[in-house]
């Protein structure tokens, strides 16, 4: 089994807020992520995938196809969008990226096992010092 990782990036604006919660309880929760004007990042966007090495092309997975599918799925939906009120896959979700990276995970599972691998981690890194894995 050899695992194989491709790496996109992305820059999108969220605000952190639970509607159910008032002001107060939002600012004392989320902080300066609750901020009414939204606040953005430089995302980086890991993806690995694991299988067998295939004899003919020495791949485990063409990075071409890889890249092409999270572009579609998900960088042309996120890069310099509002992931609160502009991805459709964010609609009406907590725009943490703990609920992003899931919700990659579900919009590229199908068309990354369909290239006979299987979709391993979804990593967003959002700051230097904080980031997310997601293993399904």
């Amino acid at each position: 089994m050899v695992f194989i990782t491709r790496r996109e990036r992305f820059s999108a604006a969220h605000k952190l807020w639970n509607e159910e919660w008032d002001d107060q309880k939002n600012f004392e929760t989320f902080g300066k992520c609750a901020n009414p004007n939204w606040h953005g990042h430089n995302y980086e966007l890991s993806v690995t995938v694991k299988g067998n090495i295939n004899p003919d092309t020495g791949f485990v997975a063409d990075l071409k196809e890889i890249g092409q599918i999270v572009r579609e799925r998900v960088i042309s939906k996120l890069d310099h969008k509002n992931v609160n009120l502009d991805c459709d896959f964010m609609k009406g979700k907590m725009a943490s990226t703990e609920i992003l990276a899931i919700e990659i995970w579900n919009q590229i599972k199908s068309d990354i096992d369909a290239l006979d691998c299987e979709l391993h981690c979804v990593k967003i890194i959002e700051t230097e010092n904080q980031y997310v894995e997601y293993f399904g």
